[in-house]
């Protein structure tokens, strides 16, 4: 017995060094790349455009950001295409059905607008502002980013806000969810804490692939020395 024991201590170190190798290599992951396996129904590619054009608008801007909300409207409604995520801490903290404008289409989106009564959802980057109490009830305002893509989000009232069409219910039976004015509309059972998570400066990303915007975004067009620095100052950040 003596053998076999002083082989499994002759072991036991390279089964503890080994044990560790997987969270080793997930923990080098790029920000892009883990945030994606904590989101496998989203696209990996869609993750990774979000994250490049967070980070680079926090390097030109300066101001930080710790929520990335990812909407996919190459999705049917029918099918969760929100998801909310902690950059710091690297976790997934909603993953949810969101609605489209009644001009973008019926089950899938696939026409986008930034025009005043168009109707229609915009595609880009947003940053989040304050929540109020408006006539969808608690409703979160969000700013435009990209000129003439969604430069118009505040004054087209484009907002988060809960709505009783987004409902698991009526994507089964109907094959889609009801649709907005425009609107990232989300169920109302999590439109409060969902706003609340996202609300004072976070990001939000709407994707779809259209080429020209995808050409011509200007936050899809950091530079890699750039987008290093940002993720580098998020891995800094408490909690990482």
């Amino acid at each position: 017995m003596i053998r076999p024991f002083r082989t499994f201590l002759a072991c036991a170190p390279l089964l503890a060094a080994t044990s560790f190798l997987p969270a080793t290599a997930h923990a080098a992951d790029t920000l892009g790349e883990a945030l994606a396996r904590l989101a496998p129904s989203a696209d990996p590619k869609v993750i990774d455009l979000a994250v490049q054009a967070s980070e680079c608008a926090q390097t030109q801007s300066g101001t930080p950001s710790d929520r990335l909300a990812v909407i996919d409207y190459s999705k049917p409604s029918s099918q969760p295409r929100l998801w909310v995520f902690d950059v710091v801490r690297r976790k997934l903290l909603f993953q949810e059905l969101v609605a489209h404008g009644k001009n973008s289409g019926d089950a899938t989106a696939t026409r986008f607008s930034n025009a005043p009564e168009s109707l229609a959802s915009s595609l880009g980057l947003f940053r989040t502002a304050d929540p109020y109490m408006g006539k969808n009830g608690y409703s979160l305002r969000m700013t435009g980013l990209e000129p003439g893509t969604n430069d118009q989000a505040l004054a087209r009232a484009i907002v988060i806000h809960g709505a009783a069409y987004v409902n698991e219910a009526m994507a089964r039976m109907a094959g889609r969810i009801g649709r907005s004015w425009g609107c990232p509309a989300v169920r109302t059972a999590v439109a409060h804490k969902l706003i609340d998570t996202l609300k004072g400066g976070q990001m939000v990303f709407s994707y779809y692939p259209d080429k020209r915007w995808l050409a011509s975004s200007p936050y899809l067009k950091c530079t890699s020395s750039q987008l290093a620095k940002a993720e580098a100052r998020v891995a800094t950040r408490p909690g990482t």
